[in-house]
Order: C-alpha cells, then sequence, then structure tokens
C-alpha cells in the first residue's frame, strides 16, 4: 500500500509542496486524475489523488470547500493545486478549511505540467504494482515447489513466518493450534494464548472467508490481527492467522498473503487425500475380516500378520465399539456437509484416543459415515473415555458421537462377533431414541427366539418338551431336571456332572434313564437335545 505521504517523500516529487498537516496524508493512493470538473467525485474511484489547476475556481477560492468535501466523501486520497496559471496561490481560508475536515491540499508549482505530473505518479503506482504482482507470484512458486516436494505444514509455517517477518498460525476446523512459525518460542505466550484472544474477541470468525481485528495481549495492549481461511473443506475450513500485519514488509502484499493461503489448501487437501486412501484400505480389510469370521469353514487366516499395517497386535482382549455421528446442524440433510463431519469425528477418535487407550486403531464402516473402534488389549474405565473425549468435540463443534459397545472376546478370530454385536448395540440406540452417548450390547440368549410368543405358548411348548420335569414341585423331580440340566451343558460326560453335583457316577446314570423315561424321548438325539435346552432356559423360574 502506498500513501499520499510516501509519493511525496520521493525525490521525484520533491517540488510538491503539503500544504496541511502531513498526519492527513497517510492515505491510500491507488489513482491518479486530472480534472477541472466539479462534480468530478462522481466519476472516479475510491484512493484517488485529484490534480487540478482550480480554474474555475480563480474567482472564489471558497467553491473549493464543495469541492473537498465531495473528495473527501468519496475518500479521495487527496486534492493537488497547480498555481501560477488561473490562482497565484492558495488562499489561507482553503488550507484551513482543508485542516480543519483533515483532508490533504498539495501544491504544484508552475514548472511542473499537469500531464507529466501525471504519468510520473501513474508509472511509479504501477510499478510498485508490478513488483508486488511479481512477488506474490514468486511466493506461490516458491510454495508450490513445497508442496510438490511433500513438505510438512509446519514446515511451510515456519518458512512463511519468516519470510512475511511477522507471526503466523495455522487453526485447524476444532479450533487448535494446527502449526505456527518460529516466532513463539521466543515470547512468553504461546500461539494458543493469541488464538484464544481471537476467540474472545471475535468469536464468529470461523465463519468468516477473512477478516481483521483487534485483540489485546496481557499488557492491555491492542494490536490487529488478520485471518483467511484455507479451505481444504468447505463447511470446516483451516485459518492462517497473521499477528501485527501492518508491520510486513513490502512487496507483500494481500495478494500474496492469499496465495500462500491457496498453496497451503492445496497441501492440506493433499495430505487428506493421502490419508483417506490409506482409510479406504483398512475399510476394505475390515470388510474382509468380518465376512470371512463370519462365513462358515473358513480356514484359519493368521490375522494378525495380515492386519499388521492397520494396527492390529496380539493381545489378550479384543472389542469392537461401533460409532457415528448424530447430526444436529441445519446442513445436516446435505451430503458434503455429512462426509465432513464424519471425517473430522474420525479424525477427533484417532487423535484423542490414541493418547489414552493402547494399541487402539479405528476403521472406517463400508458403505456408510460410521466407523469401528477396535479395542485391542483389557481397558478399564472405557465409557469414560469415550465420553470425555466425545463431550469435547460437541463442546469444540456441533458435533455428537454415540457409541455401541460390543463384548469382549479372547481371540483375534473373534473380532467379527464383537464387531456384529457393537452394531447391534448401536442400532438399538437409535431405535431407543435415547439421549445417552453409550449404549452396551445385552445378550439375549435363546430366550430370545420367543419373545413374540405369548406366556401361554411358551408353557406348552415346555410342558410337551419336558413333561413333568418342566416346572417340577417335588424335590426328586426337581433334583431330575437339574441333573438334566447340568448333563446337556456338559455335552452328555457323565464324569464332568457326576463332579459338578458331588454324586457317583452311577447316580448320574440312573437320573439321565429316569429322565429318559419321563420324557419318553432319546435325549440324546441333537434334535431333542435341543429342544430340551430351550425348554429348560424358558421354564427357569427368573423368567417366567
Amino acid at each position: 500500500m502506498r500513501t499520499l505521504i510516501d509519493l511525496l517523500e520521493l525525490p521525484r516529487f520533491s517540488d510538491l509542496l503539503l500544504m496541511t498537516d502531513p498526519s492527513y496524508a497517510k492515505l491510500q493512493v491507488d489513482s491518479i486524475e486530472i480534472s477541472e470538473t466539479p462534480d468530478i467525485s462522481f466519476y472516479i474511484p475510491e484512493n484517488t489523488f485529484l490534480l487540478t489547476t482550480a480554474m474555475i475556481y480563480q474567482e472564489d477560492q471558497s467553491r473549493i470547500f464543495e469541492l473537498i468535501d465531495s473528495l473527501q466523501e468519496k475518500k479521495a486520497a487527496g486534492l493537488g493545486i497547480k498555481i501560477g496559471r488561473f490562482i497565484d496561490k492558495i488562499d489561507e481560508q482553503v488550507i484551513e478549511y482543508a485542516n480543519k475536515v483533515k483532508f490533504p491540499i498539495v501544491q504544484i508549482p508552475l514548472s511542473i505540467p499537469l500531464g507529466s505530473l501525471l504519468h510520473q505518479m501513474l508509472n511509479f503506482l504501477w510499478d510498485k504494482k508490478t513488483e508486488q504482482l511479481n512477488y506474490a507470484l514468486d511466493i506461490q512458486q516458491r510454495f508450490s515447489h513445497m508442496l510438490v516436494n511433500d513438505v510438512s505444514i509446519a514446515r511451510f509455517i515456519s518458512d512463511f513466518g519468516r519470510l512475511i517477518k511477522t507471526p503466523v498460525i495455522l487453526v485447524d476446523p476444532y479450533g487448535r493450534v494446527y502449526a505456527a512459525s518460529k516466532h513463539f518460542s521466543k515470547t512468553s505466550k504461546p500461539a494458543e494464548y493469541y488464538i484464544d484472544q481471537l476467540t474472545l474477541s471475535d468469536p464468529d470468525f470461523v465463519t468468516k472467508k477473512n477478516d481483521s481485528t483487534l485483540i489485546t495481549d496481557l499488557d492491555n495492549k491492542s494490536f490487529l490481527v488478520s485471518y483467511f481461511s484455507v479451505e481444504p473443506n468447505h463447511y470446516f475450513p483451516h485459518y492462517l492467522v497473521i499477528l501485527n500485519p501492518e508491520k510486513i514488509p513490502y512487496p507483500v502484499s494481500n495478494f500474496a498473503l492469499e496465495q500462500a493461503a491457496l498453496v497451503l489448501s492445496f497441501m492440506l487437501y493433499k495430505n487428506q487425500k493421502v490419508q483417506e486412501s490409506f482409510d479406504v484400505l483398512k475399510t476394505d480389510f475390515l470388510s474382509r475380516m468380518i465376512e470371512i469370521q463370519q462365513a462358515p469353514n473358513q480356514p484359519p487366516r493368521d490375522w494378525l500378520d495380515l492386519g499388521t499395517t492397520y494396527g492390529l497386535v496380539n493381545a489378550r482382549h479384543y472389542r469392537v465399539v461401533y460409532a457415528a455421528c448424530k447430526m444436529k446442524s441445519k446442513h445436516h440433510s446435505k451430503i458434503k456437509y455429512q462426509e465432513e463431519i464424519s471425517q473430522l469425528s474420525f479424525n477427533w477418535l484417532s487423535d484423542k484416543l490414541a493418547h489414552h487407550i493402547k494399541d487402539v486403531s479405528l476403521f472406517k464402516v463400508k458403505d456408510t459415515e460410521h466407523f469401528a473402534i477396535l479395542i485391542q488389549h483389557k481397558q478399564e474405565r472405557l465409557e469414560d473415555i469415550l465420553s470425555m473425549v466425545a463431550d469435547d468435540l460437541s463442546d469444540r463443534l456441533d458435533i455428537r458421537i454415540q457409541f455401541g459397545l460390543g463384548n469382549i472376546y479372547d481371540s483375534i478370530d473373534d473380532i467379527a462377533k464383537s464387531f456384529i454385536e457393537a452394531k447391534t448395540a448401536f442400532e438399538e440406540m437409535q431405535q431407543l431414541s435415547t439421549s445417552s452417548l453409550i449404549y452396551q450390547y445385552q445378550s439375549k440368549g435363546m430366550r430370545s427366539l420367543f419373545e413374540k410368543m405369548g406366556p401361554s405358548d411358551i408353557t406348552y411348548f415346555c410342558e410337551i418338551t419336558l413333561k413333568d420335569l418342566a416346572y417340577p414341585k417335588e424335590e426328586a423331580l426337581i433334583e431330575l431336571r437339574k441333573t438334566l440340566k447340568y448333563y446337556l451343558d456338559f455335552h452328555c460326560e457323565i464324569a464332568r456332572t457326576a463332579k459338578a453335583l458331588f454324586v457317583h457316577r452311577n447316580t448320574i446314570k440312573y437320573r439321565i434313564e429316569q429322565c429318559n423315561k419321563l420324557i419318553d424321548k432319546n435325549i440324546h438325539d441333537s434334535g431333542v437335545s435341543l429342544d430340551l435346552r430351550l425348554a429348560l432356559e424358558l421354564s427357569e423360574e427368573d423368567n417366567l
């Protein structure tokens, strides 16, 4: 940005004389115009320095007051009046009025043709703009080279801060400091402090493309902060924050800053797509593992060897947590918004859970915006950890994550079981419309097969199957029922049944023979055995 005072300080314009207070001449100059028309303010852009001979004001210079007012209303940079041709000098009343309204007046000597002055000033301004443009393109080329060579974001921010000689901070969509220039290593206040102050000063800054605001430091000193949105995401961009932008040296311009933000957005987008490609491979691996583990008669697989790249480790406990976002925003029906919300939640959990849970691994679930969390060791206070991490995200963004918990298994070959349980728990939670964040899978057992049957139907099935052993009252029948249940639970092994009931093997043989007679069926038949187990489960007193 070039000001009127900058122009007047150049040796080539040393013959021009500023007639008003120099503090009023710090107005930006973008263009130069020559005119003798009194209504010229309607035809010039803002930040114009107007040159005139004041021909129409030679009889009454007080009429220049109106010209000054119209130029000031148009945010002109100043008025240059040539003397010696139509007026010999600028009246004191004109200078006094200009000082009163704080508008700069410049006296141009007779020896300087206005046309020549116009060209000299415009050439100077255009040369500076060309220099700024070339510098901005140089910045873009330099940072594009960093992009091609896969330079880290931290290195980019560090180099950028050094280039513009002022502190720079990159803020992620969660409002956290993603990277900061080296300036903060020499100050007592970290980069996070300034982002907190920016949030207090301008709480809605994350909804704007770019802007500037004043913030106050610990010493109650105010200073300027500018920020630019960096958009690998549409709804949740990063922000490039620049402290004291007014101290950025020439020829760095706003255009140069915007070029840096553009290249930075490409770097973030590239990193995002690389991570998403890896996540797709993880998703495919999880889908294959779940499918194979559920399929019957599959040969054993070395899942540890196959899944090492995706975070699988040898452990004594395996458990799956199924998670997804519950949309609350007005944009929830938009697919792009759902994708961004899901990705932000996935990244948040990947980052935060790794600090609390050993060897945790996250997978996106195929063809959904959901994800599976694989817990690979016994984890105390798991629900507390999940709640804490989810609440922290909810406080930062309008995102609420819910979790369905599967059961714990001691074999890696049972991950599919825990996954199905976790998914079932999550779906049940959605059906219940509960406000809870976490829902544990509840094992239903055989009785769940009869949940839609009435009590009379269940009683009939039990009595037909077990006869007198269905709901026994006599001590002898109760003992036979107990023996039958243990016998079937121990897969018809007499020795284990006798040991569990503390009786002799022959006693078990005798009782099983009595059960055969009462039921009038071969209890060793697989079909009969299944019916008996179901009936024993359904006729238990605590199930009635």
